[in-house]
């Protein structure tokens, strides 16, 4: 689920502002702590194999130091990092099938194109149906160098029937996020009748990123499911990526615990009230980081075993959250 979307009203009153720690009553730097914690999943992963994709959407006000489009770029965070996800850059911001607004557009894409001068790669997704939106928003990502989806649900359960073939379809293998030219956002399966038919659907089609939960229901896939899902319909190679949420804690996940509803451990903040079963947490608590990576049993060490490419991180603005607390 894109919980991220529940927050986003925030981003449209808060362009012009973006400073360090807007909380006056606290001393923590909300967005470092975020950078930092992004920072320690790729040291980790990376030290397993050193090949592996990180990819934090949204929140592109970290790219910067000061979080301004005219920032020093924040180095340890680009260097840690591979690629940014953006939603609604084009379509999507206010509502489906709408337009971006100019102004929000204008900022979101002096962000993406100093990622892409530091060579980080962008993802956009664009949330879009009508074929003229669909064409229009794969032409205004394609003409900035950016790989794009155009979603025609925003809640990323179907592969879109237009255009009936990815967007610069690819013949050649992809081994990286630099040679990729589209990419699939399909991480709730369901609307599709059992595992296999799911998998099945994926495996025939020629994307060059596919972006997928590690679970399906609530049984992770296995390390030949996500080993048949590099190969696209045409016999090339390409990436399976992970989605994953470190900004709230899902009560639908194998880590929650029941008694946490009633007896919570301090990393563990307010419901959701956009997205029930989703909870804000204390990203930078070490108990909730040791959940998500650096153990044996932790999130990103499952992701690892099953060899899934990389990892798209979710709610990496949850400093926002706490910020305007």
């Amino acid at each position: 689920m894109i919980t991220a979307m529940a927050i986003m009203a925030i981003l449209i009153s808060g362009c012009a502002d973006k400073g360090t720690n807007h909380n006056p009553s606290s001393d923590r730097d909300y967005r470092q702590d975020m950078r930092d914690f992004v920072q320690g999943i790729s040291a980790y992963t990376k030290g397993i194999r050193p090949t592996f994709i990180i990819i934090p959407q949204n929140a592109h006000e970290l790219l910067t130091e000061n979080g301004e489009k005219t920032g020093r770029p924040a180095v340890p965070y680009l260097d840690a990092i591979d690629g940014v996800g953006r939603e609604d850059l084009f379509y999507g911001y206010n509502d489906d099938d709408v337009a971006t607004p100019s102004f929000e557009r204008d900022y979101m894409v002096s962000f993406m194109d100093m990622a892409e001068n530091n060579g980080i790669e962008v993802l956009v997704t664009d949330y879009c149906s009508a074929q003229s939106f669909v064409n229009d928003s794969y032409h205004q990502n394609t003409a900035r160098g950016y790989i794009s989806f155009a979603a025609d649900h925003r809640e990323l359960d179907n592969i879109p029937d237009y255009p009936a073939n990815p967007y610069n379809v690819n013949a050649s293998n992809v081994t990286s996020l630099a040679g990729a030219k589209n990419f699939l956002y399909l991480i709730n399966p369901g609307s599709f009748p059992n595992r296999d038919a799911f998998l099945d659907v994926i495996s025939e089609t020629n994307y060059d990123i596919v972006i997928i939960d590690l679970f399906y229901q609530d049984t992770a896939l296995t390390g030949s499911e996500v080993a048949s899902l590099k190969i696209k319909a045409n016999r090339r190679s390409r990436l399976i990526i992970a989605y994953m949420s470190i900004g709230e804690a899902e009560d639908c996940r194998y880590y929650w615990q029941t008694e946490w509803e009633t007896d919570p451990p301090s990393w563990l903040a307010e419901e959701n009230p956009e997205w029930p079963g989703n909870y804000k947490v204390r990203y930078w608590n070490k108990d909730w980081q040791n959940i998500i990576y650096g153990k044996d049993n932790s999130y990103v060490k499952k992701i690892l075993d099953v060899g899934f490419d990389g990892v798209y991180l979710d709610i990496i603005d949850a400093f926002e959250y706490f910020e305007d607390r």
